[in-house]
Parts: C-alpha cells; structure tokens; sequence
C-alpha cells in the first residue's frame, strides 16, 4: 500500500508540473503527458498488485479530481477545439441555429468579438457537432460567457459522474474498487478533458451509467444513455451489434436498434427545419485523417485516401460481426469493440482514446494501457505544428505506438497474457 501512494504521489506530482514548467507550452504539455504515461505504466503495476484500503483508493479518487480542478482556468494547450464549442454556444444564446452559418459567415459578423471566432478553427465551416454536445456548449456559454471555466466546469462534473459511476459498476460485477484508479490516475483524461477541455468527457459517464444499467436489467434505459453518448461521439455504434445479438426475442432485438435511432432522429428535428445539420461532419469523414494504423497501411499500399476509408469501413464491420458472434463476455466484448474502431479509425487523436480509458478497471487489460499511455507520443506533431507551423506525422512514433499495443492486444486474443489479476499473487 505504501509503494502504491508513492506512485499515486508521483503521478499527480508530474501531471501538476503542467502548472510551472517554464518551457514553451505545447513541449511542457507533451513532455508532461509522455512522463505521466510512463509513470502510469507503472501504477497500473502497483494498483494490481496492492491491497489498499477502500479509503486509500477513495483519497486516492478525490486527489485525482482535484488535480483535474486545478486547471479549471488554464488555457487549452493540445488543441483548440474547446473555442469552437464557446462559439456555439454563443451562436445559440443569440438564437440563431449554429448548423446555419460558418463562423466567419457574413451574417453572424454581430456576435464576433476580440476573441471569437478568431480563436476557432476551420471558421469557414460549420458546426460539425451532434445535438446533445450542442446543448452543453449552451449551457457552458450561459454559465461563463466566451470564458473557458463554465465549460470545464461542467467537465470536472461529468468527471466526477464518470468515476462515480465506475465506482458502482465495479462493485455490481465483483471487481475490487482498486481498479477504478486505472482510469482515476491515467493522464489521459487530465490531459484531454481538464486541460484541453474535450467534448468526449460527457460521453463517458453515460457510457459507464449505461452499463450499469444494462447489467442491472434495465435495458431500455441503458440503450437511451447509449442513445445520449452517441449524440456526443458516435462511438457506443459499436456496441449496437454486439447488444442486438446478445438479446434473444425480436423485440429486444429491435428495440436495440430503434432506440438510439428514435433518440437521434429526434435530436435532430428541430435544427434540420433551417439547416443541413451534416455538412461538415461530412467533410470530416472524407478528408480528415491522423494518427490512424490500419489505415495508414491500407492507404500506403492503395494511395487512395476515399478507397482506403471504405476498405477499413469493411474491415471493421467484418471484425464487429465476428466479435458479436462470439462467445467472449459481454463486457470484453464492448471493450475489444471500442479498440477495432480505435484500430480501423482514419483519425485517432488522444482524446478519442479515452473512450478506451474509461473501460479499463473493466477490461484491467494491458493492450489498453499500452494504448491509452503510448498515444502521448502523438502529440509530437502538436509540438511540430505549434513551432513550425507545419502539420505532419512521424511514422517512426506511429510505429512506436502501436507496436506494442497491437502485440499486447495478439497476446491477449490468444490467451497467452490475461487481464490484471482481481488479487495479488493470482
């Protein structure tokens, strides 16, 4: 118990070193984030092979989450996405549909100011951004204005929701509270929802509620929280055929797939009367692509950027198809399901990665923190754009990523590496 609050210690010490290194701020921001992954490796360590109290891994929790308000103030360094959601939200409260205009459209030049839209990227396109995110950009505007807290604010709460929740979900399926700290501690979302102030941190806690629920019985309502974290980031899709195989009559069958949609359809109603709510999401999913590793390599051998997303698109649905047939548990199978979309995905950014995170005190899987700690070298790039101007990536450190993590993940399919151990010594 003692080696594991040393590590806790450490862990939090470097990721606060955020708030005083003096170097340039994106090299102080992935310097800190590469050091906090690597010490995360080795909490993960601890944490499995520890016995500490429920009131150490409680002290533990709440030192995560004061961590995580520490930069409730702090400026994003990793990525500026968080002052488009502001615009957004701004664009609502004036009650203009934000699915209407790009930013520096003529016709929102009333609402521009010293600091938006200058700040938000891509200005001349819309919004790309579904309903239910819509709504927190709303409520973050009405909170603090074109100011950052109100929104982190709401973060830190979903945070706290999201850890809470796995709290209850690891007692309910039998696994020691301990584990919770793999995704308390892990520097992943610190660094993407504390700091850099990413949508995704709403998604998590309606995924981790809606598994609770879902192995409560309440299905239905499990499928609505689904229904919810896909309107923040589509990535619960997965788990849809996974979900609809598992149940056995036609209805629940059905249900499995109307739900989410009903839920989607409806969201959208209002914004489609004046607006084409998926322009831009469109162009998102033809053009963009970083950090990817499978299509990557199917790019590299077709060098055709539209041939190369269709070729992984049925990869995927193949790999989904046969993970929902198989005989694995239910959750490692949502869990395997998240990482083939994470494997196959044109863009993989950190922060979609945390989707992965927050499923580790259930899976304990070393495939997955291998991923969500090697991903850090991504931001390399960041480092490289924000001295140089030039976006570009480094296929030595996409190399250096996966490797490992696509050979943890071999391993584990084959059975030769199994999960953490839920005791010591097991």
């Amino acid at each position: 118990m003692i080696r594991l609050a040393i590590s806790s210690t450490l862990l939090i010490g470097i990721l606060l070193l955020l708030h005083f290194v003096q170097a340039g701020p994106a090299v102080a921001y992935t310097a800190v984030f590469i050091a906090a992954s690597a010490m995360y490796l080795l909490q993960a360590r601890e944490i499995s092979s520890g016995r500490p109290s429920r009131r150490s891994i409680l002290f533990a929790a709440i030192a995560a989450l004061l961590v995580r308000g520490s930069f409730l103030f702090t400026l994003p360094v990793g990525s500026d996405d968080v002052y488009r959601y502001i615009w957004d939200g701004k664009v609502q409260s004036a009650g203009v549909n934000p699915y209407q205009f790009a930013p520096d459209a003529p016709e929102l030049r009333y609402l521009h100011s010293s600091r938006l839209p200058g700040l938000v990227n891509h200005p001349d396109m819309k919004t790309l951004y579904f309903p239910a995110s819509q709504w927190v950009f709303l409520l973050g505007y009405q909170i603090s204005g074109e100011e950052i807290w109100g929104y982190k604010l709401l973060l830190l709460l979903a945070e706290m929701a999201t850890i809470a929740g796995l709290f209850l979900l690891t007692a309910h399926t039998g696994i020691p509270w301990k584990f919770v700290l793999l995704y308390a501690l892990c520097p992943l979302p610190v660094m993407a929802f504390a700091v850099d102030a990413h949508l995704d941190g709403f998604g998590l806690p309606l995924i981790v509620f809606g598994l609770l629920l879902h192995l409560r019985g309440k299905k239905a309502a499990a499928l609505l929280l689904f229904a919810l974290s896909i309107s923040v980031k589509p990535v619960a899709l997965v788990f849809l055929p996974v979900l609809f195989v598992l149940e056995k009559g036609l209805w629940q069958k059905a249900r499995t797939l109307l739900i989410p949609l009903v839920v989607l359809l409806l969201q959208f109603v209002p914004y489609s009367v004046s607006a084409s709510p998926l322009d831009s999401l469109e162009i998102f999913a033809k053009h963009w692509a970083f950090n990817g590793s499978v299509f990557e390599l199917v790019n590299l051998y077709l060098a055709d950027n539209q041939k190369a997303r269709y070729v992984c698109a049925f990869l995927l649905g193949f790999a989904i198809l046969l993970l929902s047939l198989s005989r694995k548990e239910l959750m490692e199978k949502i869990y395997l399901s998240v990482f083939l979309l994470l494997l196959f995905s044109p863009v993989v950014h950190p922060w979609y990665v945390s989707w992965l995170a927050v499923l580790l005190p259930l899976a304990r899987r070393w495939s997955g923190l291998s991923f969500v700690s090697a991903v850090s070298l991504a931001l390399f790039t960041v480092v490289a754009y924000k001295t140089t101007g030039v976006w570009t990536q480094y296929p030595l450190l996409l190399l250096l990523e996966y490797l490992p993590t696509i050979g943890l993940l071999g391993l584990e399919l084959r059975g030769s590496l199994p999960p953490l151990p839920l005791e010591p010594g097991a």
